[in-house]
């Protein structure tokens, strides 16, 4: 069998691993080829599972020689027999399920209802319609970025020292007096597009704090107007709409 020659892609997740071992219990430890139905069929999965979003996919990204090769570096941990050329993702798994084939089936099919499931959340009317100029993988990077706990922690901690939290694009502040009640109503924003922003940790700075309304206002107009909106724009763009507008449900 031709080794793959996909070395500059993403290193295999748990997820996949776990895939590729179910589908090497399922043989009953028969190492199939590139051309099995079965690992065409696993190939295809996972060149569509949402794990490595942002990666550039080759045409060797978990193609069928790759899967089958993977399926040779378990046999290979179960075995001691085979190609030796294993990670130490193989091994893990490995000594986590080796002989729990069982789980493994049961994970196996929880990972593929979820990525079903995450796949028909993309299709949604929000993120069909909320596309950045940067494309579809970017705006869901940003999306994410924004969701990351540590970062919303870290703005909110420091907002909370300087007094009662208030959207920075419409000065809205939150009524509640309890702090959890109140941090409910906030968001973060990234200022700068992911396109410009470095690989490194995200600065407070770079963090705006907008009540919900204000944060899927501003989504839109990035989207609907092709191009990054600065925040001086942002801000002005908020003060022109009329009392109480808001995106459309």
């Amino acid at each position: 069998m031709a080794r793959t020659h996909g070395h500059g892609n993403p290193s295999w997740s748990r997820d996949e691993t776990i895939l590729a071992l179910n589908l090497y219990f399922e043989g009953g430890r028969y190492v199939p080829g590139p051309s099995d139905v079965r690992v065409v069929g696993l190939s295809e999965v996972l060149r569509r599972l949402p794990v490595h979003v942002t990666a550039k996919k080759t045409d060797t990204f978990r193609n069928p020689d790759g899967v089958a090769f993977k399926l040779q570096n378990l046999h290979n941990v179960a075995t001691g027999r085979g190609l030796a050329n294993v990670s130490r993702m193989d091994r893990l798994i490995w000594s986590e399920f080796g002989g729990r084939q069982d789980v493994v089936k049961q994970l196996a099919e929880a990972i593929l209802r979820g990525a079903r499931e995450l796949q028909l959340a993309e299709k949604s009317e929000e993120e069909e319609e909320v596309v950045f100029a940067e494309g579809r993988l970017l705006t869901r990077l940003h999306k994410q970025r924004e969701r990351a706990r540590g970062l919303r922690r870290r703005i909110l901690k420091a907002r909370f020292a300087r007094g009662a939290l208030t959207c920075d694009m419409c000065s809205r502040q939150s009524a509640a007096l309890n702090q959890r009640i109140a941090d409910a109503a906030f968001e973060i924003h990234h200022v700068i597009p992911l396109s410009s922003a470095q690989e490194r940790a995200t600065r407070l700075s770079e963090l705006a704090l907008l009540c919900a309304s204000c944060h899927r206002i501003l989504h839109r107009a990035i989207a609907d107007c092709g191009t990054w909106i600065g925040f001086p724009e942002a801000k002005q763009l908020v003060s022109r709409l009329p009392e109480g507008s808001g995106p459309s449900p």
